[in-house]
């Protein structure tokens, strides 16, 4: 567990507030979080859907990534009310918003993949 008062989060904090790549980075960031938006892209999907479609993601790991995106506002998750439960996801506004900064960041990664395997 970390300490919200130690000087590398304090830091981290002040990096957040004052850069807009940092804040992105924090928001969409990490192994799982890109994926699963870019799955979402192509429209809702349910959890069986997202973990088939994402390659290696656990189920506790994919769970843990929905929620954050979820709370951040990228993820909207729809409960039907049936019997068994039937649950989707879909990106809102905010989420879709993403679209052109991953297919960037796609595009690049592709470009220069093979540069930083040699």
């Amino acid at each position: 567990m970390r300490k919200e008062e130690s000087t590398n989060a304090q830091n981290e904090a002040a990096l957040i507030r004052n850069c807009g790549m940092a804040y992105a980075l924090s928001v969409i960031g990490g192994r799982w979080k890109p994926n699963i938006l870019y799955c979402l892209l192509k429209g809702k999907m349910r959890y069986n859907e997202l973990r088939k479609a994402i390659d290696g993601v656990s189920e506790r790991m994919l769970v843990a990534q929905l929620r954050e995106l979820e709370e951040f506002g990228l993820v909207k998750r729809i409960i039907y009310p049936e019997v068994p439960p039937k649950v989707e996801y879909e990106l809102t506004e905010l989420g879709y918003s993403t679209e052109p900064m991953l297919n960037m960041m796609s595009d690049w990664g592709n470009k220069n993949r093979e540069v930083s395997l040699l």
